[in-house]
């Protein structure tokens, strides 16, 4: 029930954001569908609800932010390289990343960010081993443990302090 309540919470507070407005029609219609997200998705959106209310968590995703910009910028620039260099400099595949991250919401925006980072995409998730296959423009290791350093790790240490 409480991870519901934080749903709602967090969707309401998003509505609000986006829609610019506090006339009483959109905030009835994002209390309204609010609601139904939570009645909908608020079992899987969290198991520890309470952690949702520490402050420590907002400041950590907001520097995430700052952080994924950056690590999306420069990879912008290095696949924009890649596609007007001449001999077109790739070395595609798909590795195996190791992931100490625990909890599925965790999981899941690293598998995001990795995605929405050009020149990775992430193919599967382990949840066994806990690992990610990660397809690679430019292969520079087949190593876990390098592959893993190279890719996940800025992501990985600042979404350990938002989600768990």
């Amino acid at each position: 029930m409480r991870s519901r309540i934080v749903t709602f919470i967090i969707s309401f507070i998003v509505w609000s954001l986006l829609s610019f407005s506090l006339d009483w029609q959109h905030l009835l219609v994002g209390l309204l569908a609010s609601f139904i997200a939570a009645l909908m998705i608020g079992d899987m959106f969290t198991s520890q609800a309470h952690k949702w209310f520490s402050l420590r968590r907002y400041r950590w995703f907001i520097f995430y932010v700052f952080v994924f910009i950056w690590e999306c910028l420069k990879a912008n620039l290095d696949v924009a390289y890649r596609v007007l260099h001449p001999r077109l400099p790739i070395n595609p595949g798909i590795v195996k990343v190791k992931t100490h991250l625990k909890t599925e919401t965790g999981l899941t925006f690293l598998a995001n960010f990795i995605t929405l980072t050009p020149g990775t995409f992430s193919v599967d998730i382990d949840r066994k081993n806990q690992c990610l296959y990660i397809h690679w423009i430019d292969v520079k290791s087949q190593d876990v443990e390098e592959a893993s350093r190279i890719i996940v790790s800025n992501f990985e240490r600042i979404l350990k302090e938002v989600f768990e």
